[in-house]
């Protein structure tokens, strides 16, 4: 049986883009592959709590040695990590914040980067199976040519701090976000227009219902 892992992150709940582009997505899952399983996280409403002073060294000290504390990280850990074990699709919502992700997105992949769950002992990751899908939304535009260009550091990130597990993130982005509720960005509704659009298009492409497993 098919499974998707959907994870959304933004704190924005239904006026939210991120969010309503992965039900849009999770509903062309749905239609590519009858019978499917779908697992749900909400990274916002339940984070994943920071590696700190306490846990941060649980996946690294072998299991005899670790306190209460780590144990219950590294099995928190155990258990994020075999949520994307049994799923075929991972499919994560990715707001910009600040430049960057949100932080609880940073510490569920902190939680994910664990040798012996998510990397073997001869370094292979061991999380490439899964198709990664990130649908990234971001208030303003970070193109070439834009000012702002190369400001957007979670779509740089992403890729490089999941990559000692084998995951590979493909992402669709949708820009301009806050030209509806920005006066100064008003000029620019047309364009957030044309790339929320691109993005719904790039969704609707993703599966093919004869991509589905029976």
């Amino acid at each position: 049986m098919a499974h998707l892992l959907h994870l959304d992150s933004s704190v924005q709940g239904p006026n939210s883009v991120s969010r309503r582009l992965t039900a849009h997505a999770v509903e062309r899952w749905r239609d590519t592959h009858p019978g499917g399983a779908v697992t749900y996280r909400d990274l916002a409403a339940d984070p994943i709590p920071h590696l700190d002073a306490g846990t941060g060294m649980a996946r690294l000290v072998p299991a005899a040695e670790r306190t209460p504390a780590q144990h219950a990280s590294f099995a928190l850990s155990e258990e994020l990590i075999d949520e994307i074990k049994r799923a075929d699709t991972v499919l994560l919502g990715l707001p910009l914040y600040n430049y960057g992700p949100p932080s609880t997105v940073k510490a569920w992949v902190d939680h994910l980067v664990a040798p012996g769950l998510s990397i073997g002992e001869d370094g292979t990751g061991l999380l490439g199976h899964a198709d990664f899908v990130v649908i990234e939304s971001r208030g303003g535009g970070y193109g070439a040519g834009t000012p702002r260009h190369g400001w957007d550091h979670a779509e740089t990130w992403l890729p490089h701090a999941v990559s000692l597990t084998g995951m590979q993130p493909r992402f669709i982005i949708a820009e301009l976000t806050m030209a509806d509720s920005n006066p100064a960005m008003a000029d620019l509704k047309p364009l957030a227009r044309e790339s929320l659009q691109r993005a719904i298009a790039e969704i609707d492409g993703l599966w093919e219902a004869n991509e589905h497993v029976a």
